[in-house]
């Protein structure tokens, strides 16, 4: 079993890494969803971490 580590980032670094994604997508033709912008918030805010966030998404479009 793979134990899970949690690597400490900044506000900063998470609001860049959410940028990036939605641009990612945007670039591929995709858009957010208002769910998952709320969620991506809470992450950049530290609220949630990553994997929460991934839990969140596939739990949204039935991928649990």
């Amino acid at each position: 079993m793979a134990e899970a580590h949690s690597i400490a980032t900044t506000e900063s670094e998470r609001e860049r890494r959410v940028a990036e994604a939605v641009h990612s997508g945007e670039m591929e033709g995709l858009r957010v969803d208002p769910g998952t912008m709320l969620d991506a918030g809470e992450y950049i805010a530290g609220q949630i971490d990553s994997s929460e966030v991934v839990a969140r998404a596939r739990a949204r479009y039935g991928l649990a």
